[in-house]
């Protein structure tokens, strides 16, 4: 069994259950107490589990709303560069999707200063950010608040599945390997994400360097399905050369391209 879908089993127990074991899991997927203990720990620094003694738990409302904090502090200068960067797409009169990554909250702070938006987000802080701005019209989906500080679920999904299109999409996610595609870690705001693509004419993935390889569990979509991927990273010739062939514009915006 590969990593991928020890891991994937894993949270699945986790979810099931509200709380994992080494001992029981080492039984249950065949292989050392160490390779679970290995398995938890790049689980933990994904950020959607807490390990404690024997075993690891769900991260709780509380714990996560500090991963919030800690996420908006990493590498918080380069993503106010993709925001800047990402807004100087924007023109007047523009309709677009922001999902709920802290790279598009940098970018509404950018929004204001553009006349004319129409903004469609799920994001509870995107929604503070913008809102009473004369500027902008903002739009949000409803549905469930999750502890992400966003609308997720069903509702906020055929919300923007049959009410809601765009004319561009910013969004990021967990992480992109040039062979599985633009991953995410959590399933809801994967749907949400897809729901955004789904229904906007150019795709923009804001993606800085330190998502770059990293691992989700589930697809958000395949590497051919953006325009434009916007980085502070200096890409290897594979990224560069699967982008080539897909038509899709690189913009680096790291200080030593």
């Amino acid at each position: 069994m590969f990593a991928l879908e020890r891991q994937k089993r894993i949270l699945e127990n986790l979810n099931a259950n509200g709380a994992v074991w080494v001992s029981k899991l080492s039984a249950e997927l065949g292989v050392t107490e160490e390779t679970v203990r290995r398995d938890l720990e790049k689980l933990e620094k994904q950020e959607v589990l807490v390990r404690t003694h024997g075993g690891a738990v769900p991260i709780t409302d509380s714990s996560y709303e500090l991963s919030l904090e800690k996420r908006k502090q990493t590498n918080s200068a380069a993503k106010e560069r993709l925001a800047k960067e990402a807004a100087e797409h924007l023109l007047p009169g523009d309709t677009i999707f922001l999902d709920s990554s802290t790279t598009t909250f940098y970018m509404a702070k950018e929004i204001k200063k553009i006349r004319n938006i129409t903004v469609i987000t799920n994001s509870l802080r995107i929604i503070n950010e913008l809102s009473g701005v004369e500027s902008v019209k903002l739009i949000t989906v409803g549905g469930l608040v999750s502890s992400n500080q966003s609308f997720v679920g069903s509702l906020a999904e055929n919300t923007i599945k049959n009410n809601f299109f765009a004319g561009k999409v910013f969004f990021s996610s967990k992480g992109i390997t040039p062979n599985a595609g633009i991953l995410e870690s959590n399933e809801q705001e994967c749907f949400i994400k897809q729901q955004m693509l789904a229904n906007a004419n150019e795709k923009y993935y804001l993606c800085d360097s330190t998502k770059i390889g990293k691992v989700g569990f589930y697809k958000l979509a395949p590497l051919d399905g953006i325009d434009y991927f916007i980085t502070d990273s200096n890409l290897s010739d594979e990224y560069v050369d699967k982008f080539v062939e897909s038509g899709i514009e690189y913009i680096n915006v790291g200080t030593n391209k």
